[in-house]
């Protein structure tokens, strides 16, 4: 680092902790501001700093998608983070131990926000919700965090953490009470659900995709509800919090415009899968990982979905990271 730039460090830090009487306790990361650009990104895209948000994770494709809502009411994608990793295979969270990263959907309340995680910060997805209770699953503390390292929760690098947290933060202080995580296996288009229609999973992730068609076609999170161990999307926020999770469900349909799309969809995927060749289907890792089980480097590695340039200990290969001035010794 050249002395002009480190004395810019120096003068800046220096700078923040003399306005207004500020303490070193008021520049603690999980209050940091926006990014100015992000800021600037809201503002173009017709979206309030404190409006709403959702939050969108798609295994396949490690992306992590925060979309927030516009003046319309609707939600608009903000911005697309590569997670930086995931363990497991595709496939929904079973049982405590099994280092499955979660599916389904999820809800985030401030308490769910943790400003003191070892992982930087973290926010707590809310697993098991009552559809895993519903069907036996269990397992807990499954987090966004930090770190680059992951045990079943979606590991993002400090940088990205800091500003899905604070836009997390930003959403409450503007009067969200809660805000909905929609995870996925893949992106479900036609395509990827062909490819995966010889899956375990396939009737499970059915399901999940008409709650995924609902919020494509509506760019408004669904109500969700859970009975006969199923979800169930879009009936009055009423309806679906006096169902029971393990109860029959009561009858009710799609919105006309999400089960049209619903069943376009499911007609493409049949179409699909009668003119592939079974090398165009998805195959899957044959790994598991059981509760106590002594992990090799090997097998820890089949697991463990990571973006290149960390290493196993969730570090950057050769250094990098940086405190909330980094950006400014550039």
């Amino acid at each position: 680092m050249s002395l002009r730039r480190f004395m810019t460090a120096v003068a800046l830090a220096a700078s923040l902790f003399g306005i207004s009487g500020c303490k070193y306790d008021d520049l603690i990361p999980a209050e940091a501001p926006l990014p100015t650009a992000l800021v600037r990104a809201i503002q173009a895209k017709g979206m309030g700093v404190n409006s709403p948000i959702l939050v969108r994770l798609f295994k396949e494709e490690s992306d992590l998608e925060i979309w927030k809502q516009t003046t319309d009411g609707t939600y608009a994608l903000l911005k697309t983070y590569e997670i930086c990793a995931w363990s497991g295979n595709l496939g929904p969270k079973k049982k405590e131990g099994d280092r499955q990263a979660p599916e389904g959907f999820y809800t985030v309340t401030p308490t769910q926000l943790n400003p003191n995680s070892n992982y930087h910060l973290a926010i707590n997805m809310g697993y098991p919700n009552l559809f895993d209770r519903a069907n036996g699953r269990t397992g807990s503390h499954l987090m966004i965090h930090g770190s680059c390292n992951s045990s079943g929760c979606y590991a993002m690098d400090d940088e990205q953490v800091q500003e899905i947290y604070s836009l997390a933060r930003h959403s409450f202080e503007g009067g969200q009470r809660e805000f909905q995580i929609q995870a996925y296996p893949y992106r479900m288009t036609p395509e990827n659900m062909a490819r995966h229609r010889n899956s375990e999973h396939f009737a499970f992730w059915q399901n999940l995709k008409q709650g995924y068609d609902h919020f494509e076609v509506t760019k408004r999170p669904p109500n969700v509800g859970v009975c006969d161990r199923r979800y169930v999307f879009d009936q009055s926020a009423e309806t679906v919090s006096q169902l029971s999770a393990t109860g029959p469900c009561p009858d009710f349909s799609l919105p006309v415009e999400v089960a049209a799309k619903n069943a376009r969809d499911a007609q493409e995927v049949e179409r699909l899968v009668s003119t592939m060749e079974e090398s165009e289907f998805a195959t899957y890792s044959t790994f598991s990982y059981r509760t106590g089980q002594r992990i090799s480097a090997d097998a820890y590695a089949a697991e463990q979905h990571r973006r290149p340039g960390y290493d196993r200990q969730g570090n950057r290969v050769g250094g990098g990271g940086g405190s909330i001035f980094s950006s400014f010794l550039k």
